[in-house]
């Protein structure tokens, strides 16, 4: 059985192997987007030396009293022939008048009328408060970096390289369905032992917030031919992902794995060292050189999310190369019992008190328990080695 850092390293080997593609977006439509290209900057940026401040422009000197003979504001640029004992008035981001090097802060001078003064014990010197051409990115440069996600920060940049349309790679498609007899819509009623389907809204709701393109396939019961039937229409379709939940554990009516087997997905590994979600399935499957990634997550709402969590999010973000903080560190607030050799993800609630990152871990660990997954901002990884551990311990959370 695999340690949860090789099978992490399994699925992230094939991602690798994924050919992204890739389509064009209006900039408004791109954001939250994967740049798939490098950008380069059109023009100097910024494309004209400009003022950094409110202030007066003139040609530096050792004078501290000028005479006012105009203004330059921002996007009504003026011809100016400073002298030096001239000044105008001029405002951030505005064009720098030619014949003047340096910018005097507004609040450092005191006007009487066309005359500037200096103010008492104010020093200035020759430069100051200018962004020259080209300051920021000069032509032809790199502006945006290939794999770079477009957020507000990074949008600005594109738009003033002229971007209007950008190059991001495709969403990958990823189809979801749940198994088993207890299933039912959640417009219904449970009855017996039937249990509303929650799995495949969590796990639709965990795509999307990577940004990707989920597919609900609904759920289906546990009979090995309508299985078998509906693995095989999907796997002939484009999607990239295939993510089942429950049927992949070793009770009699647990038929995915065999079935993966035979419509031709090879599996990679099956069962982590970890707790929950111990009966995770991930194989591959191949047909006219195009790759499909299959996960059979356990059924259990919880185990099926925090598998999720621990290895089909991180292995997006790996392809993608997003750099994102996924976890903190933090001083555990309560003992922590754990009796066994596998690695424990338990759902804790970080706070930050001060500057410290505090967590803490009371409530149920039930692989059923919804109600309590809900509360949970983070997960507690304990790895094999750790038994038991105090208040006032040291752990790793991952954001969730």
């Amino acid at each position: 059985m695999n340690n949860y850092d090789e099978a992490l390293e399994i699925i992230k080997r094939e991602f690798r192997e994924i050919k992204l593609l890739t389509e064009e977006h209006d900039l408004y439509d791109a954001i939250d987007r994967v740049i798939a290209e490098d950008i380069t900057a059109d023009i100097d940026l910024p494309p004209f030396d400009n003022s950094a401040v409110d202030g007066y422009a003139i040609s530096y000197s050792n004078k501290n009293e000028w005479k006012i003979i105009g203004e330059v504001s921002a996007g009504n640029y003026q011809t100016y022939q400073l002298k030096p004992e001239d000044a105008v008035l001029i405002t951030t981001g505005s064009k720098i008048p030619i014949t003047t090097d340096t910018v005097i802060p507004i609040e450092d001078v005191e006007v009487d009328g066309s005359i500037l003064r200096l103010k008492k014990n104010v020093i200035i010197e020759k430069g100051m408060n200018i962004r020259p051409k080209g300051n920021d990115l000069q032509k032809n440069q790199i502006a945006v970096q290939k794999f770079t996600k477009i957020d507000s920060k990074v949008i600005s940049v594109l738009a003033s390289c002229g971007i209007e349309k950008a190059k991001v790679f495709r969403k990958l498609q990823t189809a979801i369905l749940a198994t088993g007899d207890e299933l039912i819509p959640v417009n219904e009623k449970p009855t017996e032992d039937k249990i509303r389907v929650s799995n495949i809204y969590s796990l639709y709701a965990a795509v999307k917030e990577l940004n990707q393109s989920p597919i609900s396939l609904g759920f289906i019961k546990d009979s090995k031919e309508l299985l078998q039937q509906k693995i095989k229409e999907v796997l002939d379709t484009n999607v990239d992902l295939l993510i089942t939940t429950g049927g992949v554990s070793v009770g009699k009516y647990d038929y995915l794995k065999e079935i993966f087997n035979e419509v031709g997905v090879v599996e990679k590994f099956w069962k982590v060292n970890i707790k929950p979600g111990k009966p995770i399935y991930f194989g591959v499957y191949s047909k006219n050189n195009s790759k499909k990634l299959v996960f059979g997550l356990p059924g259990n709402p919880v185990s099926s999310l925090v598998t999720f969590n621990i290895f089909i999010k991180p292995a997006i973000e790996y392809l993608y190369k997003l750099k994102t903080i996924n976890s903190i560190n933090a001083i555990l607030n309560n003992d922590l019992k754990k009796k066994d050799g596998k690695r424990h993800f338990l759902r804790g609630i970080l706070e930050q008190e001060g500057s410290e990152w505090k967590v803490i871990s009371k409530f149920s660990q039930s692989s059923g328990n919804l109600v309590e997954m809900s509360k949970a901002n983070c997960l507690i990884e304990i790895v094999e080695e750790k038994r038991n551990l105090s208040k006032g311990d040291n752990v790793k959370c991952i954001l969730i």
